[in-house]
């Protein structure tokens, strides 16, 4: 179920009127609301996978409680280590046996020694990647302290699979989403209008930016070997500019939405594309993973590898980055995405710079250089990413680095591509202008009506004008 679709628009109604018209009195009714929508939403796509979604969560709340009162540390790490085995596990067997199988294979073919093994016909379930995370950091949390276990079955299980983030994320950590859903909420008029407005800002750029991306960049990209090399590098940008405004315009929904049911969770972009460095672009980017990976993974990482200085520190980068690639998805194209990303590390940490926070009001100039030459690393760097595999990445790139750079390349329907342009430099303008606020639409200080209805009712326009006649899945759904 597409936020972006009819079904969608029916479901979240009829929710909204029974979650806070009919159940609003009993926080226990909301709470069952929440998790019966939160498995109907869920089982739309397949229904077979919302049982293994169910046993995780059994299986982890009577984890998370063992953990809390074994008295014995040998126990609280032996039901660690069952949630840890059960969440990765799973992990490793929808999305990356069948990679496994075939890189095994692959490396004893260059030994020329033929394995004849088979792969599975698996389907990998949506939003696995992010809701074993939410698992994970449960019982972690538990065994460091850091929280008490819930005792709620109902408030636990609704944590796991709830709605507006269980398929894309953010991926929020109990300690932000359990207390909300264990105490009473009650409707604010202002948080579900802000709710409204970041909405309205996702499909924005879901709908009318990365959705118009998306049909130049999937062509360019099934016949780059045949275009010259100034189409490739537009379409290094427009590619780079879908995923931001697909992930992100997915998480402004999905935050969104969140707002109007009286729950805030965790934002997860920072307009990335103003960072000055590679490290201040992944503190802006998919906050809710980069965060979560540097306090369970980085940390425990750096300080094993403390005794040896910044070399322990640029390995402990270089793991961290290369988990980032690799929680993406099963291809070699992910893997070398993430470790590239750490490798760029490496010149801030020799520097000692790495946390050092640039001026950015002494030298202008300088700070849009830098902001220049982050997004064209960024930008190259996705081509991996985007990249069906290594062999077409670097292919892309041979191609990329041309003399046909200078030569000029033919578009079809200009007019949507020109709308487009129009449309991503409104964007980066909302975004630089708003860059204290939460998202881009939360215009409270314009204190005149009209104004700020011309703007809603504006973008609702440019949505239902320039709208794609077939709206595409969001990128984040198949990891």
């Amino acid at each position: 179920m597409l936020f972006t679709s009819l079904p969608f628009v029916v479901f979240f109604s009829l929710f909204f009127l029974l979650y806070w018209f009919v159940f609003n009195n009993s926080t226990k009714l909301q709470n069952l609301l929440l998790l019966a929508g939160s498995y109907f939403f869920y089982a739309w796509w397949d229904w077979r996978f919302l049982f293994l979604l169910i046993v995780s969560s059994i299986l982890n709340y009577f984890l998370g409680l063992g953990i809390a009162n074994s008295k014995n540390s040998k126990y609280r790490i032996f039901f660690l280590w069952i949630g840890l085995i059960q969440g990765l596990g799973s992990l490793f067997f929808f999305k990356y046996f069948n990679f496994f199988v075939k890189s095994l294979a692959g490396a004893f073919s260059v030994f020329h020694i033929r394995l004849d093994i088979y792969t599975l016909n698996i389907i990998l379930p949506l939003g696995i990647s992010f809701y074993t995370f939410r698992t994970i950091s449960y019982l972690l949390d538990i065994k460091n302290g850091k929280i008490k276990p819930t005792t709620d079955w109902l408030v636990f299980f609704s944590y796991v699979s709830f709605f507006p983030c269980i398929i894309s994320g953010p991926i929020d950590r109990p300690k932000t989403l359990i207390p909300q859903l264990e105490k009473k909420r009650t409707f604010d008029y202002e948080q579900a209008s802000d709710g409204m407005r970041q909405v309205l800002w996702g499909l924005f750029k879901k709908i009318v930016i990365a959705d118009n991306c998306a049909g130049f960049v999937t062509d360019t990209f099934n016949h780059y070997q045949t275009l010259p090399a100034s189409a490739l590098l537009f379409c290094s940008f427009l590619s780079i500019i879908q995923v931001y405004a697909d992930f992100s315009g997915y998480s402004d929904i999905a935050i969104g939405v969140s707002n109007i049911l009286g729950i805030k969770v965790t934002r997860n972009f920072n307009s990335p594309f103003f960072a000055q460095n590679i490290a201040d672009f992944w503190r802006r980017w998919h906050i809710s993973l980069t965060s979560w990976l540097t306090d369970y993974v980085f940390t425990p990482l750096s300080i094993y590898f403390r005794d040896y200085g910044k070399t322990g520190l640029i390995l402990a980068i270089l793991v961290n980055f290369t988990l980032i690639g690799i929680w993406h998805g099963a291809n070699w194209t992910f893997i070398v995405f993430g470790f590239l990303n750490g490798c760029y590390y490496i010149p801030l940490i020799l520097r000692g710079t790495l946390n050092k926070k640039k001026k950015t009001t002494d030298n202008q100039l300088g700070l849009f250089a830098n902001m220049a030459g982050t997004f064209i690393l960024v930008m190259f760097t996705f081509i991996i990413f985007r990249a069906d595999s290594l062999s077409q990445a670097f292919d892309y790139y041979h191609r990329l680095f041309s003399v046909s750079i200078f030569s000029g390349f033919v578009i079809n329907e200009k007019i949507n591509i020109i709308v487009t342009l129009i449309c991503i430099a409104l964007m980066f303008a909302a975004e630089w202008l708003q860059q204290d606020k939460q998202h881009a639409l939360q215009i409270d200080g314009i204190k005149k009506f009209a104004l700020r209805a011309l703007i809603y009712y504006g973008l609702v326009l440019i949505i239902l004008s320039f709208s794609p006649t077939k709206n595409a899945d969001f990128i984040y759904f198949k990891f």
